[in-house]
């Protein structure tokens, strides 16, 4: 599978991936969401800032961690633990400070030729997919979501 991550543009997520001071992504919720549980070591990460409609990094995930039912304190020291990898600020922190993490973490960062994303209602900010022409413009195909169901 390859999976699409949307980079927050007010905290320079994607500028960090680049320049190597972020080599992890975390994601997390109440209960189990995608990516938990859907992204494993050998993938694809394609990389866009979010609002911009343009793909223009990847990376291969190199090791995954899916984390349920997590107290407070867990949760802390998970976000703590894996701090100089995630980079976040202080308010990415409390953002992601959720009983269910899945923390993704990749290599091999790599600028690519810019692609544009064809974007369609209902979107998350990761997307699981065959291919990354599947959401290019001039080549996308409708996204159904049957790949992100668990």
């Amino acid at each position: 599978m390859v999976h699409l991550v949307y980079c927050d543009n007010k905290d320079k997520v994607l500028n960090k991936i680049i320049d190597g001071t972020k080599t992890m992504i975390i994601r997390g919720a109440s209960g189990r969401k995608i990516p938990h549980s859907r992204v494993f070591s050998g993938e694809t990460l394609y990389f866009m800032e979010k609002g911009s409609k343009k793909i223009s990094a990847k990376a291969t995930v190199t090791r995954v961690q899916n984390l349920v039912k997590l107290n407070e304190d867990e949760i802390v020291k998970t976000i703590e633990d894996n701090q100089s990898k995630l980079a976040l600020t202080e308010k990415q922190k409390l953002r992601w400070h959720r009983k269910c993490l899945c923390l993704v973490e990749f290599g091999g960062v790599e600028k690519i030729d810019i692609l544009d994303f064809d974007h369609q209602g209902n979107m998350d900010d990761w997307l699981i997919i065959d291919k990354i022409e599947d959401v290019v413009a001039g080549t996308s195909i409708p996204y159904n979501y049957v790949k992100s169901r668990f």
